[in-house]
């Protein structure tokens, strides 16, 4: 594979079809779920006989939804309980951690 090939292929997978869903329609209300999509690739040659090489990594994470009613668009974010409790804990660690050092006297 080549990193044209590469660059092709990263294009194909964060396109707009992966951000911006297929909308739905239901008792007069729009609603077009929304994505971030993030990658990152890389590739690279070597001298003739040694070939090529690359890869590539994304992911796509839905952040919540366009509704359109009554000729008013209003976005809707998702809410992300698991990140909210991540964080929440990395706080408290955090918290915890620094108040434990504020206590060592030399």
């Amino acid at each position: 594979m080549t990193p044209e090939d590469i660059v092709t292929r990263v294009g194909d997978q964060l396109g707009i079809r992966r951000v911006f869903g297929e909308p739905v329609e239901r008792d007069g209300v729009m609603v077009i779920p929304v994505a971030v999509a993030l990658g990152g690739g890389g590739g690279g040659t070597g001298p003739e006989d040694e070939g090529a090489g690359g890869g590539f990594g994304g992911m796509v994470r839905g952040i919540g939804v366009y509704t359109i009613a009554n000729g008013q668009v209003r976005f809707i974010p998702a809410v992300d309980t698991t990140a909210l409790a991540t964080l929440a804990v990395l706080l408290v660690g955090l918290a915890l951690r620094a108040r434990g050092r504020r206590r060592v006297s030399p």
